[in-house]
């Protein structure tokens, strides 16, 4: 069959074909050195995050990065070796990735606020968090949003992008938190006594720091009561039970100490012709 070719034709297809034969093993021999030489060049960076303080997340999407940029550029390294135009691929890529980034505008800033959270950690997972209207605890957070659930239990998916330029309140960032309690007494109580009942009261709980010490102030002349203002510093995760129990306490010992607690009233004076 092919004896009856012409010979220059013949000479032609064993030309391409050694060609073929030869860009093929120098492709494959570039993609296996750049395979073993990138898989040396993870395990390298896999090391330099395992030291650094990186969230999970980030560190998790940095070696998804890495890698990709790796193979791009290993891609771009065989089409050079034969003889193939990476200006145009380039340029396609280029035009492309102007596309992409125009339809994604939303989720480019959404990953880019991701990015910056993540390393600056203005707030960690497990951490209370007011933001954006929502208070609660961050559950997750990934290169696009963050999860909060609410102390009812909802779950509110904040893109990160809005999230990285609003305010945020960590309820939690600092070991230790200042509760302050509201007490109402009547018109006429003494408060000298009421500011050593309340003292007294406080200084009774383990939990509460000595340093700084616990403040009562009289802060108010309220419609029907003279009001103070407690001021105690406790560990984070105490607040809120030094908060409810201290109040209860502070109840049942004006109780005992006959101080009377008011509510609302009105002097109605009736006038008869």
């Amino acid at each position: 069959m092919f004896e009856q070719l012409d010979p220059e034709l013949l000479d032609k297809i064993y030309s391409y074909a050694i060609e073929i034969g030869i860009a093929l093993i120098k492709v494959i021999l570039i993609f296996i050195v750049g395979r073993i030489t990138i898989g040396y060049l993870m395990k390298g960076i896999d090391k330099a995050f395992k030291k650094s303080e990186l969230d999970v997340s980030l560190v998790s999407f940095l070696g998804s990065f890495f890698r990709f940029v790796f193979y791009i550029a290993l891609v771009l390294v065989i089409a050079q070796s034969i003889d193939i135009k990476i200006a145009a691929i380039l340029g396609v890529l280029g035009a492309a990735g102007l596309a992409i980034g125009l339809a994604l505008q939303g989720s480019l800033s959404n990953f880019a606020g991701g990015i910056l959270i993540l390393v600056t950690k203005p707030f960690r997972v497990d951490d209370i968090i007011e933001a954006q209207s929502y208070f609660g605890v961050v559950e997750k957070i990934d290169i696009l949003h963050t999860y909060v659930r609410t102390f009812d239990n909802q779950v509110i998916v904040m893109p990160n992008g809005g999230l990285a330029n609003s305010n945020v309140t960590n309820t939690t960032l600092k070991d230790t938190r200042r509760a302050e309690l509201k007490v109402g007494v009547a018109y006429g109580s003494d408060i000298s006594k009421v500011r050593e009942i309340i003292l007294d009261v406080v200084s009774r709980d383990e939990r509460i720091l000595d340093d700084p010490a616990p403040v009562v102030k009289f802060t108010n002349f309220g419609d029907s009561s003279l009001d103070l203002s407690v001021r105690v510093w406790t560990a984070t995760d105490n607040l809120w039970p030094v908060y409810w129990d201290n109040m209860e306490a502070i109840n049942n010992e004006f109780v005992k100490e006959n101080i009377e607690i008011p509510f609302p009233q009105r002097d109605l004076h009736m006038r008869t012709k």
